[in-house]
């Protein structure tokens, strides 16, 4: 079983007091990238272990509860720490709030990206995928760190992010600006990484303008920038019992596996595209 690592970032100055939240880190395998900022202390701890070669940094404060399990919302945690692929093995760097992190799902059970990397593996293409998410975060937060996370070179960047500003009945047109600017600085990578878009849709409690405007971001979005578009990746999720944890609001299990079932219609045909079949 690889090791498990918890970052304790009380012992970094460079973070402000609103980011001192513990999240696990898987560590095998991995080397950090360049961060000029100062390092926070690495003591062992728990978290969830992640399967099937997948990096991913796991939240490991208590969610809050909003409508529609679309999203946390506690204080956005540390940006998490992205690890280079071995060479040859081109990264899907999926970044995210607590939906991508698994919040609150057993430790043996695996998050969504996790899925899409058995089904990656299965399918014998030749991806790594890395999970960076944060519970809490808004779509400001995922431009604020995203050119931290393309410091080396992605392949696919998928992006999951707006639940939290719709929890917090944020101005769509801010998200839309945030999601733009992220798509900008995907594209002034080089190479630059094929960007897949995961929609979201705002809690019901918040009126069904305020829902079309929300939604319409997404769609608006992948039209015009060309992105590769998953419509709603709670699709059947959201509001489901049976496919949700305890609290009616994170996925369970079963919620994930849906959402990786989600991901991977759109995802398989653009990966197709960008290689041939490891062999």
């Amino acid at each position: 079983m690889p090791a498990v690592w918890r970052l304790d970032l009380t012992q970094n100055p460079s973070l402000s007091p609103a980011v001192h939240f513990h999240h696990g880190l898987l560590a095998h395998r991995s080397r950090s990238i360049s961060d000029p900022r100062p390092r926070g202390r690495v003591v062992p701890g728990e978290a969830r272990v992640t399967v099937l070669g997948v990096r991913v940094l796991r939240a490991l404060a208590p969610g809050a509860l909003l409508a529609l399990a679309v999203g946390c919302g506690e204080p956005p945690g540390p940006p998490p720490e992205p690890s280079p692929s071995p060479p040859g093995r081109p990264r899907i760097l999926v970044v995210g709030t607590s939906l991508t992190a698994g919040l609150g799902l057993p430790g043996s059970e695996p998050a969504y990206p996790d899925r899409l990397q058995s089904r990656i593996d299965s399918a014998g293409l030749a991806f790594e995928v890395v999970a960076a998410g944060v519970s809490g975060e808004t779509s400001a937060g995922a431009l604020s760190r995203v050119d931290w996370l393309l410091s080396e070179p992605v392949a696919v960047l998928a992006i999951e992010t707006g639940a939290n500003d719709g929890l917090r009945g944020q101005d769509p047109e801010a998200l839309r600006e945030s999601l733009l600017g992220i798509v900008r600085r995907a594209r002034e990578q080089s190479p630059e990484p094929a960007i897949v878009l995961l929609g979201m849709r705002a809690p019901t409690n918040l009126g069904r303008e305020y829902g079309e405007r929300f939604a319409a971001v997404y769609a608006e979005l992948a039209r015009r920038e060309d992105l590769t578009l998953v419509p709603f990746l709670l699709e059947g999720v959201a509001g489901a019992p049976a496919l949700n944890q305890a609290d009616g609001i994170h996925p369970n299990p079963a919620g994930h596996e849906r959402m990786a079932d989600n991901v991977w219609t759109v995802l398989l045909p653009l990966l197709r595209g960008l290689t041939t079949p490891a062999g």
